[in-house]
Formats: structure tokens, C-alpha cells, sequence
């Protein structure tokens, strides 16, 4: 009896002394992850960059996208007229807004196993299909017909999807791209398409209520912000992406027009496209630019009579003149179209263009197109515009102190 309680051998007690030490082991087993855990955290903290987002820039993380209400849910009362016209403009334009996605294939580069070696032979990198942009457009027609920006669809080589309010997506096909204006027009197959309708932009005047409706920063489709117009016919030069154009004629607002909203229509409270989204002023806050849609309306009609979208086109670089562009460059008049050379290419008249056969030369200045003076609330650009490729066109020209009447047929301007 002693030495079995000195010499604890009995079933019971071994049971005891194994459960206790197996406690034991896991509890240190337990201590040793929670410690490597923490570490592995830190680690991962300090090395590993948020993609997307640059040092020293206030962020904000979007940890899901907010669920959509659906308009049935919903039973606010407009407090205002005004605020009804809007809430009305919005839910009549909204089915005929789309988001569009750009994608194509690019190269993954991945760090070779022996970077010292690389000089001795060239890695081949795997493609894979990646989204490199996105932008807005509306529907023109039932069948599909989409305005958008030229921007936007620049990329020859890329795939382009819509998708609709309704989650609905769609490949679509880039049919033209406006030589002139940042204009382009794409097509999805399908039928019974919600439609905007066009407005006259002609109307506008400065402090009129617009809606701008867009993909915000390519993430939140459907954005419906509201302002004023503030002011019209602005000059800018737009520039993003390996794209750069000067944009004329331009509607200003200070509805909030942001990356993704490109493309997108401008409304009046009536519900009809004044303008389409183009730009905006990254130095300020509530300045953006629209294209007037009656800009749009020439290249619409213009690829449904003939597939394309062309323009009549002089063929000259030139300057308009004013009191500064008179006294420097020692001209008769203060208004007109000086023809200069272009700082880049050296061209003042293009080979084999209209202006070419009519005669102009370096230093002409046009003072009237078709019997109608040309200055800078007439400008040469927009008269031209109003023609027709092929249109018989006079000119009146001041050369070296004479005066010369002119005429000749308009060539065609193709994207």
C-alpha cells in the first residue's frame, strides 16, 4: 500500500498527470500563435502599400457599394416645385444613362527568380484583360445608339461594355469618332432602349438650373448632381490619358462633373440633353464643361446619312485678329482670320485642301466668309460650320494692302 502511493502507478492517477500536461502544451501552443500572429500583422502593416492610394493623400476606403432603393420604396413628397422638376428630370433621364467600361490586354510584369541574369535574356510577360478606363454615354435611339465622349472611346484596340441602371450589360461597338468636337458614337445590339431626348442648347442662358448625371469616379453610376449654367462659350484645353484637344463653344456649370461623369448628359429641368459632359477644372472646385448638344446633333445626323462623321474643312491654321494681333502684326483691320503657320507642324495652308485651289497664302487675312464679316463673336471656324463638303464658298481677303474676292468648293473633314 506504501509504495503504491509513493510510486503513483494506478490507471487514475497517469490519467491525471497526461490531462495536465496536455493542457500545458496547448496553452503554450496558443501563446506562441497569438505572439507570431501580432507579428506577421505588424509585418503586413508596415510593408504592405493600400493599392490606389498615394502617400500623404487623405483617403476614403469604400468597403461595399450602397444598396440600391428601389423607386417603389420610396415616398418623399417634394417640398418645392422646383425640387419636383428636378426629381422628375432625374427618373425620366435615368433608364437611358449608361456606364461604360474600357478594357484591353496588358502585360504583367513579374520580378524574374534571378533579376542579375535579366541582361542575358528577355522575360516574356503573361497579357491579361484589364479595365483601363471608365466614362458615361446615353442612349439616342432605341436601337442602341450611344453618344458618349471621343475620350472616352479612344482606344482602338480595346473592349468597350455598357451597363445599363438595371445591371444590364451589353458589348458594344465604336462607330465614329468626331474629328472636330470630343464626340464619338457606339452601338449595342438590342431593341426598345430607354431614349433621350435632345434639347436646344441654342436656349441656354447663364443661372438656368442643369442636371449632370454620370459614373462619378467610375464607381457610382447614376450620379445626379445639380447647379447652374454659369456661363457659355468657354475655350479650354482639355488634356488626360494621352488625349489633348482645344474644346470651343463650351457650357460652364457648377454642377459637379467628376472623373467617369465624361460622357454623360447635361439636362434642363425638362428633361431633355443641353449639353454632354467633356471636362473639368482640376485646379478649382465647381467648374466643369459640358458640349452643347446642338454641336452633337451635327454629327448624329451626320452618321445616319452617311455612316461617318465628316465636317467641311478649309484647310488653314490661322489667328484671329484683334487691336493687339493688328498693331503686331501691322494690318489694315482689327478683325478677321490672319492665316499664320502653325508652330508645330509649319503649316499655314494644307496641300491639296480647299483653301489650297481658292488661293489663300501666308499672311492673308479673311474678313468675310460668304458675305458675312468674320470676328470674334462671328468666328471663322463657326461659319464654316454652317456649310456643307462641296458648298461653293466666297471669300473677301486682305493681301499686303489689297483687297481680293475669292470663291471655291469646301473639302471634307473625316475622324
Amino acid at each position: 500500500m506504501e509504495e503504491s502511493f509513493n510510486n503513483p502507478s494506478s490507471e487514475i492517477a497517469q490519467s491525471k498527470i497526461r490531462e495536465r500536461r496536455i493542457g500545458w502544451r496547448d496553452l503554450l501552443i496558443i501563446i506562441l500563435a497569438g505572439i507570431f500572429g501580432l507579428l506577421g500583422g505588424l509585418t503586413a502593416q508596415i510593408w504592405l502599400p493600400i493599392e490606389g492610394l498615394e502617400e500623404g493623400f487623405p483617403s476614403l476606403v469604400i468597403e461595399r457599394q450602397p444598396e440600391i432603393v428601389h423607386e417603389e420604396t420610396i415616398h418623399y413628397v417634394p417640398q418645392t416645385t422646383h425640387e419636383e422638376r428636378i426629381i422628375q428630370a432625374a427618373n425620366q433621364a435615368l433608364p437611358g444613362v449608361v456606364s461604360i467600361i474600357v478594357t484591353r490586354e496588358v502585360e504583367v510584369e513579374i520580378d524574374p527568380f534571378f533579376p542579375e541574369w535579366s541582361w542575358f535574356y528577355q522575360p516574356s510577360w503573361p497579357s491579361v484583360q484589364q479595365e483601363v478606363s471608365q466614362g458615361t454615354g446615353f442612349f439616342i435611339s432605341s436601337d442602341g445608339l450611344i453618344l458618349t465622349n471621343k475620350h472616352v472611346a479612344l482606344e482602338e484596340a480595346a473592349d468597350y461594355r455598357v451597363v445599363t441602371i438595371d445591371n444590364q450589360s451589353y458589348s458594344a461597338e465604336v462607330l465614329a469618332r468626331d474629328p472636330v468636337h470630343d464626340l464619338a458614337l457606339m452601338k449595342v445590339v438590342g431593341e426598345d432602349f430607354p431614349v433621350l431626348e435632345l434639347g436646344d442648347s441654342d436656349q441656354l442662358v447663364p443661372g438656368q438650373t442643369v442636371l449632370a448625371i454620370g459614373n462619378a469616379l467610375g464607381q457610382f453610376e447614376g450620379t445626379v448632381s445639380t447647379g447652374i449654367i454659369s456661363g457659355l462659350s468657354r475655350v479650354v484645353s482639355a488634356y488626360g490619358f494621352g488625349y489633348s484637344d482645344i474644346l470651343t463653344d463650351l457650357i460652364q456649370t457648377d454642377a459637379a462633373i467628376n472623373r467617369g461623369n465624361s460622357g454623360g448628359p447635361l439636362l434642363d429641368l425638362n428633361g431633355q440633353v443641353v449639353g454632354v459632359n467633356v471636362a473639368m477644372a482640376e485646379e478649382a472646385q465647381n467648374v466643369g464643361f459640358a458640349i452643347p448638344i446642338n454641336q452633337a446633333r451635327r454629327a448624329i445626323k451626320s452618321f445616319q446619312e452617311t455612316g461617318r462623321i465628316i465636317y467641311p474643312f478649309l484647310g488653314i491654321n490661322y489667328l484671329m485678329v484683334n487691336a493687339e494681333v493688328q498693331e503686331e502684326y501691322q494690318l489694315d483691320y482689327d478683325y478677321g482670320a490672319l492665316i499664320v503657320s502653325d508652330s508645330q507642324s509649319g503649316l499655314d495652308v494644307v496641300p491639296g485642301s480647299a483653301a489650297e485651289e481658292i488661293g489663300l497664302k501666308l499672311g492673308d487675312v479673311i474678313l468675310e466668309f460668304n458675305g458675312q464679316r468674320v470676328t470674334a463673336d462671328q468666328m471663322l471656324s463657326h461659319l464654316i460650320q454652317e456649310c456643307e463638303p462641296g458648298d461653293l464658298v466666297s471669300l473677301k481677303i486682305w493681301r499686303q494692302g489689297q483687297i481680293l474676292n475669292l470663291s471655291g468648293h469646301l473639302g471634307e473633314r473625316e475622324g
